[in-house]
C-alpha cells in the first residue's frame, strides 16, 4: 500500500479527547470515574433555545441553509458585536461554522501560507499549534512566565517575531490557566502587531464567564486593530451548547472572503436549524448566562478553598472560563505521570499541563463544569493522592 499523509501523521491526537475517552472507557466499566478532562459545560441548553430549534424543524427548515450563515444570524452576530464589544461589523465579515475548532481551522487557512510563523502563548489550547501545522504553518510557542501569573509583556514577544511571523494566537479568558488578559497586555499586543504587520486571532469563546470583577475587552475594538484582528466565538460555552455545533468568524472583509469559499469546499455549512437555536440565544434573554456564570463562581471558589487545605498543590488565578490550572508543587513527577496517576489511584481524568505547551509542564487542568457532588468527591481523592505523589 502505498503511504498515507505524512501530514497528519505529524500531528498528535487531541489530548482531551483522549483523556475524556479514558474516562468512559472505566465508567462503562461500572467505576466511579470524575471526568474533568474535557470543557462541556453540565448545564442543559436554555429551554428558549431548544425551542426555537424545535419550531425550525417544525416548520420544515431542514435543508441546506445558506453556506456562510442565515441572515437573521447574521444580523444578530452584527448586533451583539456592536452592543457587547464595540466592534462594527458587516454581515460579509461573518462566517458563521460547525463548532469553534472549524472556526478557527477556517480562518487559519485563509491566513496561512506554507512556512509563515504564528505565535501561540503558552499554555495554550491543545489544538492551537496543531491546526497551524495542518494549515502548513509553523507554531512558534511563547512561553508565558507561570512566576509571572502567565501574563502578557511586549518585550517577551518581540523575542519571537521573525520576517516570518504573521499571525498572534490569543485567547481570553484563557484555557486553560483562567487568564484574563488586562488592558496593559491587550495594549502589548496590539503594539507588537501594528509595529510588525501583524494579524491577531483573538478566541472569545469563554468571554461571558468572569470572576471577582474581572472584564472581557475585545482587541478588536482598539484602535487600529479591526482591520487585523480575526475574532472567534461561538455558542459551546456561554449557551451550553456544546452538542450544536455552532459557532462564527468575524474577520476584516478579505480574509472573511477566502474564508467563505474555503468553507464552501469542505463542510458547506452549519445546521439550518442550529442557526435558528444561535439566533435566538443572541436575542433573547441573557438571565440564562448570568445563572449558568453564578454557578461556576461557586463552584470556582469552592475548589480554590479546598486546595488551600491540601499541600503540595496550589491553582494558578481563575478570572475566567472554568478551568483549575494546578500546580504540583512538591513531586518530581511530570505532569502526564500525575495525571495517569491520578486517574489510576483516583478515578479522576484531568488533562496533563503538558499537553498545552512546555509552559504547562508541572501543571494539571480540571474543569469544574460539573456538578458539586464530583466537585466534593475530587478534592477528597486529591487530599489522599497528592501527598503520596
Amino acid at each position: 500500500m502505498k503511504p498515507l499523509s505524512k501530514l497528519v501523521e505529524s500531528v498528535p491526537g487531541s489530548p482531551t479527547t483522549l483523556m475524556m475517552q479514558k474516562g468512559r472507557e472505566l465508567a462503562a466499566q461500572g467505576l466511579d470515574v470524575i471526568n474533568l478532562a474535557g470543557g462541556e459545560p453540565d448545564f442543559d441548553t436554555p429551554k428558549h433555545i431548544q425551542q426555537a430549534a424545535f419550531d425550525a424543524i417544525a416548520a420544515g427548515d431542514t435543508h441546506y441553509p445558506p453556506p456562510f450563515g442565515k441572515p437573521e444570524l447574521l444580523d444578530a452576530i452584527c448586533a451583539k458585536l456592536e452592543r457587547e464589544n464595540n466592534v462594527q461589523a458587516v454581515p460579509e465579515q461573518l462566517l458563521v461554522t460547525p463548532g469553534g475548532k472549524w472556526a478557527i481551522y477556517t480562518a487559519l487557512a485563509a491566513l496561512l501560507n506554507e512556512g509563515d510563523e504564528v505565535m501561540v502563548l503558552d499554555p495554550a489550547w491543545v489544538s492551537y499549534a496543531p491546526m497551524v501545522r495542518l494549515n502548513l504553518g509553523v507554531a512558534v510557542h511563547v512561553p508565558l512566565p507561570a512566576d509571572d501569573s502567565f501574563r502578557v509583556r511586549a518585550a517577551q514577544l518581540e523575542e519571537y517575531v521573525s520576517e516570518k511571523t504573521k499571525l498572534i494566537m490569543v485567547c481570553s479568558p484563557s484555557n486553560p490557566t483562567g487568564r484574563v488578559l488586562t488592558q496593559p497586555e491587550l495594549d502589548d499586543i496590539a503594539a507588537v502587531a501594528q509595529r510588525n504587520d501583524l494579524y491577531v486571532l483573538s478566541d472569545e469563546i469563554y468571554e461571558h464567564i468572569l470572576y471577582d470583577g474581572a472584564r472581557h475587552r475585545s482587541i478588536a475594538s482598539m484602535p487600529g486593530m479591526a482591520e487585523r484582528t480575526i475574532i472567534i466565538n461561538g455558542f459551546s460555552k456561554n449557551y451550553a451548547m456544546t452538542g450544536w455545533r455552532l459557532a462564527w468568524v468575524a474577520a476584516p472583509l478579505p480574509v472573511a472572503k477566502l474564508a467563505r469559499t474555503y468553507q464552501t469546499q469542505t463542510v458547506t455549512s452549519a445546521a439550518s436549524f442550529a442557526m435558528v437555536a444561535g439566533a435566538a440565544a443572541l436575542n433573547g434573554p441573557q438571565e440564562c448566562v448570568h445563572e449558568m456564570v453564578a454557578s461556576y463562581a461557586q463552584r470556582r471558589n469552592f475548589v480554590l478553598e479546598a486546595l488551600d487545605e491540601i499541600p503540595g498543590i496550589r491553582s494558578s488565578p481563575i478570572e475566567g472560563a472554568f478551568y483549575l490550572f494546578a500546580e504540583f508543587t512538591q513531586t518530581e513527577m511530570k505532569s502526564l505521570d500525575v495525571s495517569q496517576r491520578l486517574l489510576e489511584d483516583g478515578l479522576i481524568a484531568s488533562t496533563p499541563g503538558i499537553a498545552f505547551g512546555e509552559a504547562g509542564e508541572g501543571y494539571v487542568r480540571f474543569s469544574f463544569a460539573t456538578g458539586m457532588t464530583d466537585l466534593e468527591k475530587t478534592v477528597e481523592r486529591l487530599a489522599r493522592i497528592v501527598p503520596t505523589l
